[in-house]
């Protein structure tokens, strides 16, 4: 078994090493941040109020001299409820447990790193969303069914890579979704309950398992309804509870930002318990924990936006891009600032060793937060956030089954997920971690290739729109 996990971390150092996913990662959202002209940066404002403010679009909506933009004839889902179950799947651990692992390892300049994944990375989700509409198919129950696993087989004329390129994602992701999506986040709900309240894993296990049955046999319009109700709930509380600490720690601030952006270039040296970090560190951890939690350029989040009620995939594309936006640029820059701010990351246990993961975010807020008893407040959230991801993951997972195996496979995967809900909540997870990294990598390697190939025609297609729709063309 040791031999297992040397060459697992071999291989998740060489997918998020400095040669391979990173500048491929960075690289593709640099360009496609190239081809659509600053989409991310242009059209934000008329994005988040498409995703926040416009719940659904109204049918035959048009202006003089042009057809109907949208009449909402096709989809299982609104914008709104396809942001929130891609909110869902994406506002996880990572934003708890991967920024202050990030911070432990590359110092607090990985921050830099993940916001920079992030802001290139909307590109990325933009693009993603845009090709889930415009290749998207109905099933056999009359459901939309888009993503990688499906779009992915027309970015290319030569029809065998293709092809290659979208059952090797579909495979990928029905593992991640087990991973990432499943294990990782059971195991840090149950180990957050039983060492906050004192919950028995068993009963943590059972619990999660049945919730999520009973979710799941509702499809997607049943995980649509849950998560539109408590994601925005979940966000808007732990957002709530970052500001009264930074409230608390504001003259320090401003110290704070100038430290992340100066060692994201420098490294850390070493102070306090951290031991230092250097440049390549700092980017390495930054870029990878950066799309452990906002998975821009993965594709996961295009299979929930291609269930969206829309026939336009530029409308779907811009929301889907807010939701990179939400994770990284909002709740991530959150968690992070609470870390720094306080100096929880220099700090040091009964061991003398530096904090990691879900415990320092812990010893931050209770640093910050009056009382010392910010923990509740990680604990409370981090189960929020670690269920929701786990809807989020059943859907992306089932969808690529779906794809591979047929429908009547569909019902398989949900009963055997909720059973590995059951077993990650009472089970130690050494190894899940990393093979969660490894997944993730070789989920986004060909749907990177994919968008690269497609960048052309999602250019095309997305300036012709924004020059139809005067309500976006307005804010160009």
């Amino acid at each position: 078994m040791d031999k297992f996990f040397e060459v697992l971390n071999a291989v998740d150092a060489f997918v998020w090493g400095p040669f391979f996913l990173i500048p491929l990662l960075l690289g593709t959202g640099l360009w496609l941040t190239i081809r659509l002209t600053g989409i991310q940066f242009r059209k934000l404002g008329p994005a988040l109020h498409l995703a926040l403010l416009k719940r659904d679009e109204g049918a035959g909506e048009s202006t003089e001299g042009t057809q109907p933009l949208d009449d909402t004839i096709e989809g299982d889902i609104s914008h709104y409820q396809a942001l929130t179950t891609a909110l869902a799947a994406t506002v996880g651990v990572g934003n708890i447990a991967g920024v202050a692992t990030a911070i432990h390892i590359g110092g607090p300049g990985a921050v830099f790193w993940m916001w920079v994944t992030g802001l290139v990375g909307m590109a990325s989700k933009y693009s993603e969303a845009f090709l889930a509409v415009r290749f998207r198919t109905k099933d056999a129950k009359g459901e939309m069914s888009g993503g990688p696993q499906y779009y992915l087989e027309h970015v290319t004329k030569v029809k065998w890579l293709g092809r290659a390129l979208a059952i090797a994602f579909a495979i990928f992701a029905i593992i991640a979704s087990f991973g990432i999506g499943n294990l990782t986040q059971a195991n840090s709900v149950a180990t957050q309950l039983e060492a906050s309240f004192g919950v028995n894993p068993w009963m943590t296990g059972l619990f999660m398992a049945a919730l999520t049955g009973i979710v799941l046999l509702g499809g997607v319009k049943s995980i649509g309804r849950v998560t539109s109700a408590f994601v925005p709930i979940m966000i808007i509380l732990y957002v709530g509870a970052s500001l009264i600490v930074l409230g608390l720690y504001a003259t320090k601030i401003p110290a704070a930002l100038a430290l992340i952006f100066h060692d994201a270039f420098t490294g850390t040296a070493a102070t306090g318990g951290f031991v230092g970090s250097t440049f390549m560190m700092v980017l390495q951890y930054g870029v990878a924990r950066g799309i452990f939690s906002n998975e821009s350029g993965m594709g996961s989040a295009a299979i929930a936006a291609a269930a969206a009620r829309t026939r336009e995939p530029v409308r779907q594309g811009l929301v889907s891009m807010t939701q990179t936006f939400i994770d990284t640029i909002i709740v991530v820059s959150m968690t992070a600032l609470v870390i720094v701010v306080t100096g929880a990351w220099t700090v040091t246990d009964a061991d003398g060793q530096t904090l990691d993961g879900s415990p320092l975010t812990a010893q931050a807020f209770n640093i910050g937060f009056p009382g010392g008893q910010g923990h509740f407040v990680v604990a409370i959230s981090l189960v929020f956030f670690a269920f929701s991801t786990v809807l989020g993951w059943a859907y992306y997972g089932e969808r690529c089954v779906q794809r591979l195996f047929g429908l009547k496979a569909v019902t398989v995967y949900r009963l055997l997920f909720a059973i590995v809900v059951f077993v990650g909540c009472i089970t130690e997870l050494k190894v899940a971690w990393t093979l969660a990294d490894v997944t993730n990598g070789l989920m986004a390697l060909p749907n990177l290739i994919g968008l690269i190939l497609a960048s052309g025609l999602i250019a095309r297609e997305t300036r012709a729109y924004l020059k139809r729709d005067p309500k976006l063309q307005e804010s160009q």
